[in-house]
This record gives structure tokens, sequence and C-alpha cells, in this order.
């Protein structure tokens, strides 16, 4: 596993363990090989993932993109 691979590893970790996004393991393992790049494309795929719909201006969607967001903001 790279260090993209982890990193994406520890943001799905923190999206299951921290608010219950736990999404089934070949969605997980997709995400990791080939994340997408920007952060609301990411956010919409574990949303995607997890069995929602459109969550465009949502709570929830915004919520999932904090996350997302702080996590790829450190990604080099």
């Amino acid at each position: 596993m790279d260090g993209r691979e982890f990193e994406v590893e520890q943001l799905l970790y923190e999206l299951c363990v921290g608010y219950g996004f736990c999404i089934p393991p070949e969605d997980q393992r997709r995400l990791r090989e080939t994340p997408p790049l920007g952060v609301d494309a990411f956010t919409d795929a574990v949303l995607k993932a997890d069995g929602y719909g459109d969550m465009s201006y949502t709570d929830t969607q915004r919520m999932v993109r904090e996350v997302v967001g702080r996590h790829m903001s450190s990604w080099t």
C-alpha cells in the first residue's frame, strides 16, 4: 500500500468510526486505488457508496465534505 492509499484508508476509517459512513469493502478498495481528485467528487463517491442519493446542500453532505477536505488538504 502506497502513501496515498494509506491516506485514503485513514480518511475512510474516520468517516466510518467517527460518523457512521462505512462503505462496502469493494468500494473502499476502489477509492484507495483510484481516489477521486477533488473534495466534492470524493465526497459524492463516499455518499453514493454508502447508499445515499443526491445529498447536495444537506448537513450530511457538508459534514462529510469537511472531513474529506481536511484530509485531502494534507495530501501531497
